[in-house]
């Protein structure tokens, strides 16, 4: 098939329309308002946000074009189980706005690590705030590979062009529109996505109808949604999927820099919960129209199926395909669903980078420059939108180095990005819940679970994936399909396991080494990764609040630091008491020490 010829100069204008209203969104916030001077303005929207667009720009962040692309190959290659993770969704909704949203409101800090050096200290923010900047610079590179890669297979796009485009114009949009210019672009961006889905569905039901559809599906095993067994080895389960789901929803909503800052845009507490509370019937609706577009998939493809037949050489391409096969005629369509699709890196990468600029200003260099710098409002505005142009080029670097580096780097970045989240999240928990958890107890936590997460996802050998079912393809049974999920966390309820499934690209899951493994090692790395965040949260938990017993405990109580439900003493005599011990005896006249705190950047104190 010449897929070229289904992308024609309509597809061209359309696609490139969207790069250009995006662009202009930018524009438009850099010379609005308070032309983006102010580090609040440019970080935090000056917290004037309404409730909508912030509901969709939470869900945008993270359902990238790698899920787009990975949930329909999910359907397509293994059924729909995956479509109990939205269980894990309604369930986690309130336990973010309740437990740990609250804490931020009260703090305002810019920077979620901000609350980890009050709470335990400048080294523990320092850490965390680490990690965090690791994981999202080497996502940032796959959120832009991984789509180009699939689509500049069957649409003829070039793979250079389509990363240095989309790499450039959420950098130009992001440094000059700041968050205002990414909330909104991130809603026009959803838009498109869901009418990049809706386009396959339409088409799928025109062609095959629902019920035929589900037929199929039906007929080719793939309707599957009660798997109980309680084996944490097995893939997706209802157990795997609703609780490993709720610690990765948690992880992402709860404590992630990017979507804190997010809610922050907004003036109130009520109103950030509100935005909640409305993007998780917008992310569930994502989440299972790309599922049933997978069956749709698998309608058009089970009796011959386009990767055994050599038409596309990756899974990951199914969707691509189905739309320039289907669609591609009419002048147009293809470049509607190239720009849903790109919408999904955009979003995603505009957040990354904003919220990463966030983060370098606040956790590194505000802490440790030296007061004679001075840097005040202005300063650190302009630092933080050329630290977002510097990130923005890193991005395009580590999306260019990913074809050279292979499984290095997507599948090394893919499972830092899931080992980070468990312990992370973990560590606020043990913040607001624990009162007797210190400094000690917090980095004993955090790094022992770090060593735990990343040595289940990078330790080696692995034992031979797993051989998954296939359908027919011209009456004979389709190649079997190895899974790269098994041993790999990953701290994001959006991407998961299809995100695993865009190592394939270059890796070649077909061609997985079989290695010999330990028993113990085998049924450890076997673990399903769904499985993963849930562990590295419970080792942080459990050695944190171990190690600090053992270490004395937290004598000094700040109620602004723990959870709303959390019962302190009052304040004079929270300062009087060690929380881990009975009975702490103090002179009648000792004197009380007074808590400390971070200082925050304020248009009223600015200067360090």
């Amino acid at each position: 098939m010449d897929s070229q010829s289904y992308f024609g100069l309509v597809d061209y204008i359309v696609f490139a329309a969207v790069l250009a209203s995006s662009s202009a969104i930018g524009i438009y916030f850099r010379f609005t308002g308070g032309k983006q001077k102010t580090f609040k303005e440019y970080m935090l929207a000056d917290n004037s946000m309404p409730m909508l667009p912030v509901a969709f720009s939470l869900m945008a962040s993270f359902m990238s074009a790698i899920t787009i692309l990975g949930v329909s190959k999910e359907n397509y290659m293994f059924g729909t189980q995956f479509i109990v993770i939205n269980i894990s969704y309604i369930i986690s909704t309130p336990i973010v706005c309740y437990f740990y949203l609250p804490v931020f409101f009260r703090l305002q800090n810019t920077s979620v690590y901000e609350y980890l050096e009050r709470r335990f200290g400048l080294l523990t923010r320092t850490t965390a705030s680490l990690a965090f900047s690791l994981q999202m610079t080497l996502y940032m590179g796959i959120v832009l590979y991984a789509p180009a890669l699939a689509l500049s297979a069957v649409t003829g796009i070039s793979l250079q062009w389509s990363i240095i485009a989309v790499g450039l114009v959420c950098t130009f949009y992001s440094t000059l529109g700041g968050m205002k210019a990414v909330l909104v672009t991130d809603v026009f961006q959803s838009l498109l996505m869901f009418a990049a889905v809706f386009a396959v569905i339409t088409r799928g039901v025109i062609d095959h109808g629902v019920s035929n559809i589900f037929k199929i599906a039906r007929e080719g095993e793939r309707l599957e949604f009660f798997n109980v067994s309680p084996d944490p080895r097995e893939r997706h389960t209802i157990w795997s999927l609703g609780i490993g789901g709720i610690f990765t929803y948690c992880s992402l909503y709860g404590v992630n820099q990017a979507q804190v800052q997010r809610l922050l845009t907004i003036k109130d507490l009520r109103r950030a919960q509100g935005s909640l509370w409305i993007q998780w019937p917008i992310l569930t609706l994502l989440s299972l129209s790309t599922s049933f577009a997978g069956l749709v998939l698998y309608a058009q493809y089970y009796l011959c199926d386009p990767m055994k037949s050599g038409r596309i050489s990756n899974s990951d391409q199914l969707l691509p395909l189905y739309v320039v096969e289907t669609m591609g005629m009419i002048p147009g369509l293809s470049g509607l669903f190239v720009s849903g699709i790109f919408s999904g890196s955009l979003s995603t990468v505009s957040s990354a980078l904003n919220s990463l600029a966030a983060v370098t200003v606040q956790d590194y260099i505000l802490p440790f420059a030296p007061k004679s710098l001075g840097i005040g409002e202005k300063q650190a505005t302009k630092i933080s939108k050329i630290l977002a142009c510097v990130y923005g080029g890193v991005c395009m670097t580590i999306a260019f180095s990913a074809k050279l580096l292979g499984t290095g780097v997507l599948q090394a970045s893919l499972t830092i990005f899931g080992a980070v989240g468990g312990p992370l999240l973990s560590l606020f928990t043990l913040g607001m819940l624990c009162k007797c958890a210190n400094q000690k107890g917090a980095m004993s936590g955090l790094l022992i679970g770090l060593v735990f997460t990343l040595w289940i996802g990078f330790g080696r050998p692995k034992p031979p994936p797993p051989s998954l079912r296939g359908g027919s393809v011209d009456n004979t049974t389709l190649i079997t399909s190895r899974s790269l999920g098994e041993g790999v966390s990953l701290g994001n309820i959006t991407m998961t396991e299809m995100m695993v499934d865009v190592a394939n690209m270059t890796q070649g899951a077909d061609n997985a080494e079989v290695v010999e493994s330990t028993s113990f090692l085998h049924e450890i790395y076997a673990v399903s990764y769904m499985w993963i965040a849930a562990i590295g949260f419970l080792i942080t938990l459990l050695v944190g609040v171990i190690v600090s017993r053992l270490t004395g405990g937290n004598e000094i109580l700040d109620h602004d630091l723990f959870a709303t439900w959390v019962r302190l003493p009052p304040p004079s005599a929270a300062l009087n008491e060690n929380v881990c011990s009975d009975k702490v005896d103090l002179p009648d006249n000792a004197e009380v020490p007074q808590v400390s705190s971070s200082t925050k950047l304020t248009p009223e104190s600015t200067k360090l």
